[in-house]
């Protein structure tokens, strides 16, 4: 059988990889990714300390993230239409072009 030691090291080597991959990429697609890839590490070792303490309570929080991350995507798939949209591309960086200018009158 496996321990919770195990779950905590594959859940903090994911997290890391997730946040190597948002420092790294200017993608808003591979840090949309990542963003997930640590939500889905945090949920592995919520439901491996549920299951180690015999105790619902970090399965239901790992649904209710999986809820969030599901309102998430909405939001996260409509950034990325605007920024084809307006921009032809998903390099974070033009962002900076979706700015509204403050006009003084």
């Amino acid at each position: 059988m496996i321990d919770v030691g195990s779950f905590f090291i594959l859940g903090i080597l994911l997290f890391s990889i997730g946040i190597v991959g948002m420092i790294s990429r200017r993608n808003i697609f591979v840090m949309y990714m990542s963003v997930e890839l640590m939500l889905n590490a945090i949920n592995l070792i919520l439901v491996a300390l549920s299951h180690h303490y015999e105790d619902l309570d970090g399965q239901v929080m790992a649904i209710m993230i999986i809820a969030i991350a599901a309102a998430e995507a909405s939001i996260f798939l409509a950034l990325f239409v605007m920024l084809f949209k307006n921009a032809h591309s998903l390099d974070a960086n033009f962002f900076d072009l979706l700015k509204q200018e403050k006009h003084n009158d």
